[in-house]
């Protein structure tokens, strides 16, 4: 399954997040600056950025999983806290 989303939180902060977040969940296997690989278990899981329009950076979330998989369930928790950096009032909902 393929993610995306668009944020105003720069790319460094992005890649330092999704370390920090799957870092304690899955082992990193690739490293680069602007896209790192993740696998467990679970599965894999590829979070890359890049920046868009100046002023935006686009995130994607990649998982070698079909949907509803636990490793699909992380990449969506993944991007939902992303929402809470951009805007701290935001509360996630979903039982991902």
């Amino acid at each position: 399954m393929k993610y995306y989303h668009r944020s105003h939180i720069a790319p460094d902060a992005v890649m330092a997040r999704a370390n920090a977040f799957f870092g304690s969940r899955l082992a990193p296997t690739e490293e680069a600056p602007r896209r790192r690989r993740f696998t467990g278990p679970v599965g894999q899981i590829s979070v890359s950025v890049q920046a868009e329009g100046g002023h935006y950076t686009l995130i994607g979330v990649e998982t070698n999983q079909p949907g509803e998989s636990e490793a699909d369930r992380l990449a969506k928790r993944f991007l939902a806290e992303l929402h809470t950096m951009e805007e701290p009032a935001y509360q996630v909902r979903g039982a991902y």
